[in-house]
């Protein structure tokens, strides 16, 4: 039984890297995991203000649900980042969740990470700077980041229309085969 915690960044609730989210969970959970679903629009995150106290202490000197988020994270042993893609990049709620990481990213080590974005752009090549920006993230700052799977959610706009599409069986799947 894997710890499994998925971050949705959509700011619409239901929308489709949302839906795709609740399929990834649902998978987790039919397949014996302990698995967590978090909607960044639903906490209190600040911008990062830059002001380096976190660098020597480890802990962020804001008062928000950010602390809660990254103990969450370094509980888990699958993390699932998901965005809606706007103007060829990550959603403001996954860059910030991500910039708010630093006072413990060092600590984040030795995940699995799933990826799940959506875009109404039919292009899969135009999602990969989303990709690329996140890999950043995983691949050149947290130790032993392992990417296991992406969901490409194309050609989806409006609220709904990933439903019965097969991008919602390929959410269920990873997260079943977590």
């Amino acid at each position: 039984m894997k710890n499994v915690l998925i971050i949705s960044a959509s700011p619409r609730k239901g929308g489709n890297s949302d839906t795709l989210c609740d399929e990834f969970l649902r998978g987790a959970v039919d397949g014996g995991n302990k698995a967590e679903k978090i909607r960044l629009s639903e906490k209190k995150i600040n911008y990062c203000s830059g002001c380096g106290v976190c660098n020597s202490t480890h802990k962020c000197v804001q008062k928000d649900d950010m602390a809660e988020l990254i103990q969450k994270m370094l509980d888990a042993d699958v993390i699932v980042l998901a965005t809606p893609v706007y103007f060829y990049s990550m959603d403001a709620q996954l860059k910030t969740f991500i910039d708010r990481s630093v006072p413990r990213y060092t600590d984040i080590a030795n995940k699995e990470f799933y990826f799940i974005v959506t875009a109404a752009d039919s292009n899969k090549a135009m999602l990969e700077k989303t990709i690329d920006a996140i890999r950043g993230f995983t691949d050149d700052c947290l130790n032993n980041a392992v990417e296991k799977d992406i969901i490409y959610g194309t050609g989806v706009w409006q609220k709904g229309d990933v439903n019965g599409t097969a991008f919602m069986k390929q959410a269920y799947n990873a997260g079943k085969n977590v």
